[in-house]
């Protein structure tokens, strides 16, 4: 009876939390979350890129995500000038319910971008992804029904095994993605691609014989940017679709950028934008800025909730910040790539 009840405690509190994975309203600047693929898909030495997500705050802290990852292109030299095979690393962090579900992943990936035309304006390339994953369910932060004393408190001793014990799940798990990436003029840029998570579908279990199967995601992903005025303003484009278990995300819109100097080695931007997020439902406006400097790239963005939880939610969807930083060498320009 007391894996029972367990096991429809974590059915009834988690189970939205399996079927679907940790997204970020910034998805364009989290290139080894979104896609394999974009993999050392830049134009540089080498790419840092942090974020960090806290949505609906108000309602105990639900879900609270950050990442960090690192990748750079490699044999540069050694194989086409056209080509760019990309290596990387990325660890997530993910907390539920004020962390009595706790997440944390580390990935190693590759990407090679092949070429097909003289110029090299045009890249096909195809991405892998190994993650090693560990959850951990905190039991010492759960309260049960027969915690509850006649005062309303939660003083009375709990049966169920899981109230003092901190129980751990591990899995390796397989990604793939693919990506086009092309320019008519060497300035303006469009991009498609596709991803596949969890193509090994790794189970995890929290009580050592229920286990729950991860469901395959499947994501989409397109954008462009387009220079206006001397390429001193440019309007980028971005979406992103994914499904999971019969749940579906759809995340679109845009923004401007603005050069506020007349360096394009060294730009300094400015950018504004707004994005919406559909679900099932009607979900988020996502109002964006962002600012350029000396390499570094700082982003920040508000989850406006406009769905039937922004009563809970008190219409606060989330913050979320992003920063990268891509180190090139004086003078460097490379063929057009993904931005947005």
């Amino acid at each position: 009876m007391r894996k029972l009840g367990l096991l429809i405690l974590i059915t009834c509190l988690f189970k939205p939390g399996f079927s679907q994975d940790p997204n970020f309203s910034q998805f364009f600047v989290s290139p080894l979350t979104l896609n394999p693929a974009l993999t050392g898909k830049f134009n540089g030495d080498f790419r840092v890129a942090g974020n960090y997500r806290d949505q609906w705050p108000e309602i105990s802290k639900a879900f609270i995500t950050s990442t960090i990852s690192f990748d750079l292109p490699i044999l540069r030299g050694k194989i086409s000038d056209l080509d760019t095979w990309g290596v990387g690393v990325m660890a997530m962090t993910d907390k539920t319910a004020n962390g009595i579900l706790s997440g944390n992943f580390i990935s190693v990936t590759t990407a090679y971008h092949k070429g097909i035309d003289e110029d090299g304006l045009q890249q096909i390339g195809i991405g892998f992804q190994g993650t090693f994953a560990n959850k951990r369910l905190d039991g010492t932060k759960l309260n049960f029904l027969d915690e509850l004393d006649q005062n309303g408190g939660w003083t009375v001793p709990s049966r169920e095994e899981i109230d003092n014990r901190q129980v751990n799940t591990s899995y390796f798990d397989f990604s793939v993605g693919a990506l086009y990436n092309g320019s008519t003029d060497g300035y303006n840029n469009f991009y498609l691609g596709a991803s596949g998570y969890h193509l090994n579908r790794p189970k995890e279990s929290f009580t050592g014989d229920v286990f729950y199967e991860l469901s395959p995601r499947l994501t989409l992903n397109a954008g462009g940017a387009i220079p206006l005025e001397g390429n001193t303003r440019t309007v980028f484009i971005s979406t992103m679709y994914s499904r999971q278990a019969g749940a579906t995300n759809f995340v679109g819109g845009g923004a401007g950028g603005f050069m506020l100097n007349d360096d394009e080695e060294d730009p300094l931007n400015f950018y504004a934008g707004a994005w919406a997020r559909f679900n099932n439902v009607s979900d988020a406006l996502i109002p964006y800025v962002g600012l350029e400097f000396g390499g570094f790239r700082f982003g920040a963005s508000y989850d406006v909730n406009i769905s039937s939880l922004k009563t809970a939610s008190q219409s606060r969807g989330g913050i979320e910040i992003s920063l990268i930083y891509i180190k090139r060498p004086p003078g460097y320009k490379g063929i057009p790539c993904p931005r947005f």
